[in-house]
Parts: structure tokens; C-alpha cells; sequence
């Protein structure tokens, strides 16, 4: 793996677990833990070990399996693998993104929840970050928002040893990092020994007093201490052989064989760690069984928070007429309104964008002077946005949502990947999600987007046709367990459909418009073009051509469906099928062998001039279907 932040930082895991750190191996989802990320996630080996000898879930032989083919050791932490490991980290930057997205998770539950002598939600949010970490934009647009936000309880070590994978920091940086991060509001302290874990408890107890600035402790280390490749970049990643392991054992004086632990190694960490974290959750229980009988309706709330009970009951969304016209961006927004009343823990926010993607909470801004304001003021950060929104999810007790225009998902794919790798209910709210767009042309045009996204494993990206259509997408996202939810709304106005219903659009993919004769073809359509499927349906019979029109919100929905109902929308004896969106076309061509799409850039213009440029005409459909052959 790679050695040479596990040597050089095992000395500051190792003061944060055995000194100050409030966790339960016993129970390890325990809600009032404070989280620990490894930012640096190729440290994995370190926080393998120290998990194991914490009394995680985590055997030696686990241990011994690391990094191969299944097993619950990969070579960077990933969530749910193992119990103890709060994210998937590896991309760096994500970490502490998604830590900063804890940290308000815990500030803004805190504020909801807590009542004088019931600080039922209570802890502090860790992150151990590396020189790669600090250099990622991400983790620029996270830090910067953290500092804005005053998140005191937020504390970041970081791991300075000078050196990145081709060679010296200073090749590529020489930021005054003191300066940087005071600059953005944030509480600095140095260690100037990595190895001395008094001075890192002291600081560490330092930083948690402070509750108006989050607090970066740069600790200085030498990567690869101890071993022949101590100081050099060459120890960043490759194993160091069975020759200089040796030599680092002499070092050390270490004369234990591989995977051998001595018995007290194991009853240290059992005081230290699991029986003082099993001391505070006792604690804790006591406290919550006071609260329950003090405020028995905001126990309550918080335990359905906990527990993730966000069912959606459709009846309070508004049911729109057939043929009256809405933009389903402005419908997202009501639904939005609407339901943040029903759950108390729905959050989140636009990148400076919430006038034009309408996705805004409520309650005010979230800010250092209103912890329980429920629009998040994310800035111009779309990347570190989502990554923030996983940080919400993972910690749990909040329903997350980041808001932007669609062709901008550019800039948050990285999170949107890692939501889908983590497998969380992540919602991701997309506006301006065509060349219908129009004026702004372009570079504000999506078009290769669709498919991007289409094709991350374990993402619903739901493009709905109608506001009835997108009311059900809200209640698919929300009710989500697993899945992350990209939900894909429109600027311009759409004509509001006959037949939408929800029993048809969890399945992903359905008839909304049957054949008025003998069956001579389907168009299959998303989002508005799915209305412009059904002009073309209407001229076609009026030639006697009868086709089914298919509403496809959701590919990846329609993929689970069986196969005897994906038969009954698609007969496969019905060749002539025409697939009809305007982006990329590939992904079609797996239910129709003639796609209607987009395959270069946008241009800009008026709505219906850009429309009819492209061909996304009732005129030029139904022309193109009559030429297939």
C-alpha cells in the first residue's frame, strides 16, 4: 500500500483515538460519535489497523487481505465496508469536503435539537489531511465555506511532511499555509514534532475550545519515519519489500512477526478507546431516555431523522391540470417548500444559483448567527457543494440537496460518483437542462451530460416529463435508501400530461400514450421531449400510423424492472422504434435502433429558433420517423 503517511502519521491517529476521540466499536453507528475522516484515504493501512485494534469489526485476517479482490480491506476506506470508516475517501479533497458537510450536520442538529441541560447532539468532527488534500480545489471551496460558516467544531490535522508523490511540496507550492487559512477565518496551529503526542493532545484539546473558527493543526512529520526511504517521495505509495521492512523494524526496535500483536497492545486500546467510548454512549443513552420524557415530540423527531423516515405522501403536493403549462424547475422549488415543512431535517442549497434552479430550503440562511437556517448559501462551489451534500447524508439525521444548472454536474461529478460508491440517498437538483436553455448558448447547454451521468453504476437520474412527473421524482429521491438521486428539471415551461402516475414512474420507464390502432412503432422520450412525442404520436394517426409513445424518466429505474414488464413496454417483436432526447445519443440505442439526439455543442438563440435549428419539431419528428426504414 502506501507506507509513507502510515509511518508518519500513525502518531497523531494514534493520540486522537487513545486520548480524545469519543467513538463505540460496541455500537459503531451510534449517533453523538464524533466522525473521523481520513481525507488522505491512501493511508488506509494506518486506519485498518487502528480500527482493528480499537475493537472494530476488523479480524487479522482482514488485515491480511488487504487490497485484494473482495475483501473488506481496499486499498483506499470505503463507507460500509467496514464499521468505522465515516466516507470513501482516496480522491483527494473529498474528505474533508464531506467533513465540513458533518460539521454543519452537527451545528445545524444541534440548534434544532438541543434544550438546556440536553445536548442530546454533541460531538466534534475530525479530519486528517495530507499536502495533496490542500491542493485540490475542492477542498479550496470546502475550507473557504467552513471559515465563512464558523464551523468551531470542525478540526482538521494535517499531515505536513513537505513531500507529495513526484517529489518536494515546493516543486508545485509554496502558499504561506498560516496566512492561507487565517486568512479564510480559520484557527491555525503547529506541532512542530509529529512524533511528540503530548504536544498533538495539547493542541488538539487547544483547537476544541475554540467554537468560532474551525482549527487546522498543521503537524510537522517525516513520511516514512523510520524506514530506509524516510524523507523521499518514493516511500508515498510503492511497499517497501521485505528487506527495508526489516530495516524499519530495526529501527524501530520492533521484533514482533508479521501480524503478531502483543496482548497489552490490545487492553491499552480497550481502556483507552473502546471502553471510554463505551462509557460516553452509556452516557449519552441516559440523557436521550430524560430528553424522550422532557420533550417527547422533538424525541420523536429526531429519532425518525435518525432513522431515515422520509416518507412522502403524495397528497400534499399539488396535482396539476392536463395541458396547463409549468417549468419544472419552478416546480421543484414548490415541492421543495412544500415538503421541508413535513420533514424538519431537509437541507441544502444552490451554488449562488437558488433565483434560476428555485432549489432553496427554508428558514432562512444557514449561518453562524442561524444554525437552524435551512438554505445553504453554497457560493460558487459547485464541487465542493456536493461533496458538502455527502458530507450532510453520511452523517446522518439530514435529507441533503444540492442545487445547478445541469451542464455544471461537470464540475461536481467526482461527489456524484462517490454518493453512488457509497451508496447514499444524495439528491442533486439540475436545472437548464437542454439547448432549451437557448440565449445563453453553449457553454451553458448540456448535452453530453445525460449520458455521463447515465452511465455511473448505482445513480438515478430522473428527467421527468411533466410536473407531475417531477412530484413523483421528489418522492423517489427522498424515499431513497441506497441510490443518490440526480433529478433533471427544465427552465423553459412544459405542457403538463394525461397519464403520468407514480406507480409508472418508479418503474423508470412506461406507456404514457398507447397506440389508438395496429401497433406500427414507439417513440421513447425523456423530460419535454416526451410532450413533443406526443404531437408527433397525434400527427402520425391522423396518416393512420398508430404508435406508442414511452416516457423514460429514469433508465436506470427501467433497468431493475422484470423482464416480462420491460417486454410489455418495449415488445421485442416491435422493431421500429425511435428514440427521441436532445442530448448524446448513445445511450439509447439500447431500446431503439434509430436515436433522435444531439451530438455536437449548442448554439445560442431564441428558445424556438435553437429548437427548430436542431430539428425538435412536430414537423421534422414525424418526418424522421416515417423515414425509418
Amino acid at each position: 500500500g502506501h507506507p509513507g503517511i502510515a509511518l508518519g502519521a500513525a502518531p497523531m491517529v494514534f493520540t486522537l483515538f487513545s486520548e480524545i476521540i469519543n467513538v463505540s466499536p460496541k455500537e459503531p453507528s451510534w449517533f453523538n460519535r464524533d466522525r473521523f475522516v481520513l481525507s488522505a484515504g491512501h493511508g488506509s493501512s494506518m486506519l485498518y489497523s487502528l480500527l482493528h485494534l480499537s475493537g472494530y469489526d476488523l479480524t487479522i485476517e482482514d488485515l491480511k487481505n488487504f487490497r485484494q479482490v473482495g475483501s473488506r480491506t481496499p486499498g483506499h476506506p470505503e463507507y460500509k465496508h467496514v464499521p468505522g470508516v465515516e466516507a470513501t475517501t482516496g480522491p483527494l479533497g473529498q474528505g474533508i469536503s464531506m467533513a465540513v458537510g458533518m460539521a454543519i450536520a452537527e451545528s445545524f442538529l444541534a440548534a434544532k435539537f438541543n434544550k438546556e441541560n440536553f445536548n442530546v447532539v454533541d460531538h466534534f468532527t475530525y479530519a486528517l489531511v495530507g499536502d495533496g488534500d490542500l491542493q485540490e480545489g475542492v477542498a479550496q471551496e470546502a475550507i473557504s465555506l467552513a471559515g465563512r460558516l464558523k464551523l468551531g467544531k470542525l478540526i482538521v490535522l494535517y499531515d505536513s511532511n513537505d513531500i507529495q508523490l513526484d517529489g518536494a511540496v515546493s516543486m508545485a507550492c509554496n502558499e504561506n499555509v498560516k496566512a492561507k487559512f487565517e486568512s479564510m477565518n480559520w484557527h491555525y496551529i503547529r506541532v512542530n514534532d509529529g512524533n511528540d503526542i503530548s504536544a498533538i493532545k495539547r493542541a488538539i484539546k487547544r483547537a476544541q475550545r475554540e467554537t468560532n473558527r474551525p482549527t487546522i493543526i498543521e503537524i510537522k512529520t517525516i513520511i516514512g519515519y523510520m524506514s530506509p526511504l524516510a524523507g523521499l517521495s518514493d516511500v508515498h505509495g510503492a511497499p517497501l519489500g521485505e528487506e527495508k521492512t526489516n530495516v524499519l523494524k530495526d529501527n524501530l526496535g520492533y521484533n514482533n512477526n508479521p501480524f503478531e500483536i502483543d496482548e497489552d497492545v490490545y487492553d491499552f486500546f480497550k481502556r483507552r478507546v473502546y471502553n471510554r467510548g463505551n462509557r460516553v454512549r452509556l452516557k449519552w443513552r441516559r440523557l436521550m431516555k430524560a430528553y424522550k420524557e422532557e420533550y417527547p415530540e422533538l424525541y420523536q423527531t429526531l429519532i425518525n431523522a435518525i432513522e431515515g423516515k422520509f416518507e412522502v405522501d403524495l397528497s400534499l403536493l399539488p396535482r396539476y391540470e392536463v395541458n396547463s403549462k409549468a417549468a419544472t424547475r419552478n416546480v421543484g422549488g414548490k415541492i421543495i417548500q412544500t415538503l421541508s415543512n413535513t420533514f424538519p431535517t431537509l437541507i441544502g442549497g444552490s451554488a449562488d444559483l437558488t433565483k434560476s434552479t428555485k432549489a432553496k430550503g427554508i428558514d432562512g440562511d444557514f449561518d453562524y448567527n442561524n444554525r437552524i437556517g435551512r438554505n445553504i448559501n453554497f457560493g460558487v462551489r459547485e464541487h465542493a457543494m456536493a461533496a458538502i451534500v455527502n458530507g450532510l447524508t453520511l452523517h446522518g439525521g439530514i435529507r441533503a440537496f444540492g442545487g445547478g444548472f445541469f451542464v455544471f454536474s461537470d464540475y461536481m461529478k467526482p461527489s456524484l460518483r462517490l454518493a453512488a460508491l457509497m451508496q447514499i440517498p444524495s439528491i442533486f437538483i439540475f436545472t437548464h437542462d437542454s439547448v432549451a436553455v437557448g440565449e445563453d448558448g453553449p457553454t451553458h447547454q448540456p448535452i453530453e451530460q445525460l449520458a455521463m451521468l447515465r452511465a455511473t453504476p448505482n445513480l438515478n437520474v430522473i428527467r421527468p416529463a411533466d410536473a407531475n412527473e417531477t412530484n413523483f421524482a421528489f418522492k423517489i429521491a427522498l424515499e431513497s435508501k441506497e441510490t443518490p438521486t440526480c433529478i433533471v428539471l427544465t427552465r423553459q415551461d412544459l405542457v403538463n400530461l394525461e397519464n403520468t402516475n407514480n406507480e409508472d414512474v418508479i418503474k423508470g420507464g412506461y406507456i404514457v400514450s398507447k397506440e389508438k390502432g395496429e401497433l406500427d412503432g414507439i417513440i421513447l422520450a425523456s423530460g419535454s421531449e416526451v410532450s413533443l412525442a406526443l404531437q408527433a404520436q397525434k400527427a402520425l394517426e391522423n396518416e393512420n400510423i398508430y404508435v406508442r409513445v414511452v416516457s423514460m424518466p429514469c433508465i436506470n429505474l427501467f433497468e431493475k424492472q422484470s423482464i416480462a414488464y420491460k417486454e410489455f413496454v418495449l415488445p421485442s417483436k416491435v422493431q421500429k422504434r425511435l428514440a427521441l432526447e436532445m442530448s448524446s445519443d448513445s445511450i439509447w440505442y439500447k431500446y431503439a435502433s434509430n436515436v433522435f439526439g444531439i451530438n455536437r455543442f449548442g448554439e445560442s438563440g431564441k428558445l424556438n429558433e435553437v429548437l427548430d435549428y436542431f430539428g425538435f419539431s412536430e414537423e421534422n419528428i414525424v418526418k424522421v420517423y416515417k423515414n425509418i426504414k
